[in-house]
């Protein structure tokens, strides 16, 4: 059983720090700050607090952007921010907490337990009670998945890398084939694994070569963490399991297997194998680094991807800049076989990575207040939106992206973002997601059908029209078809840095970086002593035990996320 986990910042010891902080913010008198139950309030004289993201951020500008300096001027809050440029913040993270140095913010992706037990964060949930309505009002009825675990139940981060409430209008990964390929061959359809092998090998067959380079009928980026995105997470996704990062739980006992243990996933690996040995899967695979990976597709000769959008778009956006629409991508639902259902929009509920205080911060409450002004509905829309006037405009009531600033966005998204800062801030607060409108009517996010329809490139609409369809989600099964999932997304759940479960948890990892690739490269011949082997050596690794420990902290979140006496 897992052991009661030790807050490192007892309730007094946070009770002084706030009320230090309370009389440093009164002596300064800042002639700016309202009343803290007004909307927002947070004071506008000048202060710069430091702060480390775990997840990479190349358009930041040091807040130089238009929306960014616009924070500044309604907050006086300047951000000194250091992005991981890897992802992650494993190492970073490790260092902090080793040596007890922090930022005054700290975004910390998967790396939240290193943080909680070397005592680094602050406990939020007095200081959300006292000084943030905003977020009070945004969490509502989740606040209850604010809480880090069942046996400590402190507010240390709060979730930002996804919104409140967000309905998911458009697809965003899945397999994807070029616009190109699917005009070429009337638009076929494209459902299991050997209707989009057809589709590539059908195209590589008439043209062998693209701009006078061989062409690729499949990449992968199996560069470090990508590997997972890319290559072994769909194993799961083609064979109905639900995305619980490296694991499979089951839903009525709520166990937890690592989910490539699952024989029907063997499968999918098998067909990856079949790519490589039939030369449709690219031979540089297992060895290319993730900027290769990126120029072979803007080169545009890369005919189809198993990714998410966000893991190929520098390159896809290239594409589009060079004028060559046809070779972006479209999304597919792809299964093993067609007696499958494809959970890729099974609900969640509300469940993410956040931000949160430091211990070393000095003024939590002017930070706090920070995060509660870009919660507002001024801080949501100058985020999502940009500027009234330079970025969108109000015509009868309703907030118009002008067709300039969306062919911006469209065809030239990292330059647009840099320069504006339009939808760059928003891992710094609450936020509600697609879908939800304010009180003028108005959604709170750019990412409503409307919108993402006009987002589309000429070469996409026309694909899609092909089909019948209006956005790439229409491909997939509705989230309405599934239950919510009472652990929500267990990628998201932090698991305690100070148990033998991380040391087994990355020898696993090792192995299956290590041995997926074998597989996929073996002869066919071959495959299935070196996947059973694989899987052997899994379990000698102390695979079952980690297992069965994940399985308790399940249980342990479903109890605290609904009361339910789990077992």
């Amino acid at each position: 059983m897992r052991g009661k986990m030790k807050s490192k910042t007892p309730k007094t010891f946070a009770m002084l720090m706030l009320a230090s902080a309370l009389l440093v913010t009164a002596g300064c008198g800042n002639s700016g700050s309202k009343d803290a139950s007004s909307e927002g309030s947070t004071g506008t004289d000048p202060v710069t607090f430091t702060f480390f993201g775990a997840d990479a951020s190349p358009n930041w500008n040091r807040m130089q952007d238009e929306v960014g300096q616009e924070i500044t001027k309604q907050t006086g809050v300047t951000i000194d921010a250091e992005y991981d440029v890897n992802n992650g913040g494993d190492q970073k993270i490790a260092l902090m907490a080793a040596s007890g140095d922090y930022p005054d913010i700290i975004y910390p992706k998967g790396n939240l337990s290193k943080l909680v037990d070397a005592g680094a964060m602050l406990d939020l949930t007095d200081l959300i009670e006292e000084h943030a309505p905003n977020l009070k009002k945004i969490y509502g009825e989740q606040m209850n998945r604010l809480k880090y675990s069942l046996e400590d139940q402190a507010i240390y981060t709060l979730p930002t890398n996804m919104g409140v409430d967000n309905v998911a209008f458009d697809a965003t990964d899945g397999f994807e084939i070029q616009q190109k390929v699917l005009k070429e061959l009337g638009y076929p359809e494209v459902k299991t694994l050997q209707d989009y092998e057809n589709v590539l090998r059908a195209y590589v067959e008439k043209y062998p070569t693209i701009d006078g380079q061989p062409t690729i009928p499949l990449s992968l980026n199996a560069d470090d963490w990508k590997i997972m995105i890319t290559v072994t997470n769909p194993a799961s996704a083609t064979t109905g399991g639900s995305n619980d990062g490296e694991y499979y739980i089951d839903p009525e006992t709520y166990e937890a297997m690592l989910h490539v243990k699952r024989p029907i996933e063997k499968e999918y690996f098998r067909w990856l194998n079949h790519m490589y040995n039939e030369g449709l899967l690219d031979k540089d695979t297992f060895v290319q680094k993730e900027d290769q990976y990126k120029s072979k597709i803007a080169s545009g000769r890369v005919l189809g991807l198993i990714d998410a959008e966000w893991g190929y778009s520098d390159a896809e956006n290239a594409l589009k800049a060079a004028g060559k629409d046809d070779s972006t991508y479209a999304h597919f639902s792809v299964m093993l076989n067609k007696d499958l259902k494809d959970t890729t929009f099974q609900p969640t509920g509300f469940d993410g990575y956040g931000i949160g205080i430091s211990t070393s911060a000095k003024d939590p409450v002017r930070i706090i207040k920070f995060f509660d002004w870009l919660a507002s509905d001024e801080g949501q829309v100058l985020r999502n939106w940009g500027i009234e006037g330079k970025h969108y405009n109000v015509v009868d009531g309703k907030r118009v992206i002008p067709e300039e600033i969306q062919d911006r966005k469209t065809n030239d998204n990292a330059a647009f973002t840099k320069e504006t800062g339009v939808e760059l801030y928003s891992i710094f607060s609450a936020r509600y997601g697609d879908g939800v409108k304010d009180a003028t009517d108005n959604y709170y996010t750019t990412r409503f059908p409307e919108q993402i329809i006009a987002g589309y490139t000429p070469a996409e609409k026309e694909t899609l029209k092909a089909y019948g369809i209006t956005t790439w989600k229409d491909f997939f099964p509705s989230e309405d078809e599934f239950e919510v999932k009472e652990w929500g997304a267990a990628y998201n759940m932090p698991v305690p840095s100070d148990t033998d479960y991380n040391v087994q948890y990355q020898k696993t990892q090792d192995i299956i970086r290590k041995r997926i690739p074998e597989a996929v490269l073996a002869k066919k011949e071959n495959f299935d002593k070196v996947y059973d082997d694989f899987l052997a050596e899994l379990d000698r690794a102390g695979a079952v035990e980690m297992e069965q420990q994940y399985t308790v902290w399940v249980k342990e979140r479903v109890a605290l996320w609904t009361g339910k006496d789990v077992k």
